[in-house]
């Protein structure tokens, strides 16, 4: 197996995602240049490989828990908001090579390293896109053009429904992987859901299983799906969804 990616491996299964050689050969490399990388520019403050290899490709998988069977095989159109070193969206790039995946991230530095990983390996469904979510929703082709929109602790609910519904389209699903106490976001969440024409839906705990231990902390997924097409008014100008969340 591919530099000790056992528990990977393993957890993938338990989600009912099946690696293969080539897959976990990829995941391999990316973590070598996580590592590189984060000498130089701040990228992850997690430096174990086993850690990376459970925490952050392990963590990133669960994500597909809040997508269909069906949905699944297709080539859906899948966006990660605020992407960083590429979680959670370059690791479900690599699970799924039939889906199209974009990587949204503001800083040049981590755009860079996100593109190298792309040509890296050789993952031609996915494309790395500088700019802010805030500006980005409003550009024809982006907004209400994906089937789903992930986002990994960016904010509170309120801001990242306000930064990812203007992205999906109706249909579409958000997912928001999360862990604490929720009560209070939630029924914030609740409120700024139905501002933006979604409808927050019970939170998916991960599994319970000794293969997905390392991720038994707490943490759920959230999410949203897209009743209707997003007001044309969101998101606001950039500052805004965060001074001033809605539903708060």
């Amino acid at each position: 197996m591919a530099s000790g990616l056992d528990a990977l491996m393993t957890g993938a299964t338990v989600l009912g995602v099946a690696l293969d050689q080539r897959q976990l050969s990829q995941f391999a490399r990316y973590r070598e240049l996580l590592l590189d990388w984060n000498t130089r520019i701040n990228l992850t403050a997690i430096t174990d490989p086993a850690e990376i290899e459970t925490r952050h490709f392990l963590d990133s998988l669960t994500c597909v828990l809040a997508v269909p069977d069906e949905d699944r095989t297709r080539p859906l159109a899948a966006l990660d908001v605020g992407s960083g070193a590429g979680f959670p969206g370059l690791p479900l790039a690599i699970a799924f090579p039939h889906w199209r995946v974009t990587l949204l991230e503001a800083t040049g530095k981590k755009v860079r390293f996100l593109e190298t990983v792309i040509a890296e390996l050789g993952l031609t469904h996915v494309r790395a896109l500088q700019g802010r979510a805030e500006e980005v929703a409003h550009r024809s082709g982006q907004r209400g053009h994906y089937a789903l929109v992930m986002v990994r602790a960016l904010a509170t609910l309120p801001t990242l429904l306000e930064y990812c519904v203007p992205f999906a389209r109706v249909g579409g699903v958000i997912v928001a992987p999360k862990k604490g106490s929720l009560a209070d976001e939630l029924a914030a969440g609740d409120r700024a859901a139905a501002l933006l024409n979604a409808q927050l839906l019970d939170p998916i705990t991960i599994p319970d299983t000794p293969a997905l231990a390392p991720l038994a902390d707490g943490r759920v997924l959230l999410v949203a799906h897209q009743q209707r097409h997003c007001p044309s008014q969101y998101p606001r100008p950039a500052g805004a969804p965060v001074r001033k969340p809605l539903g708060m």
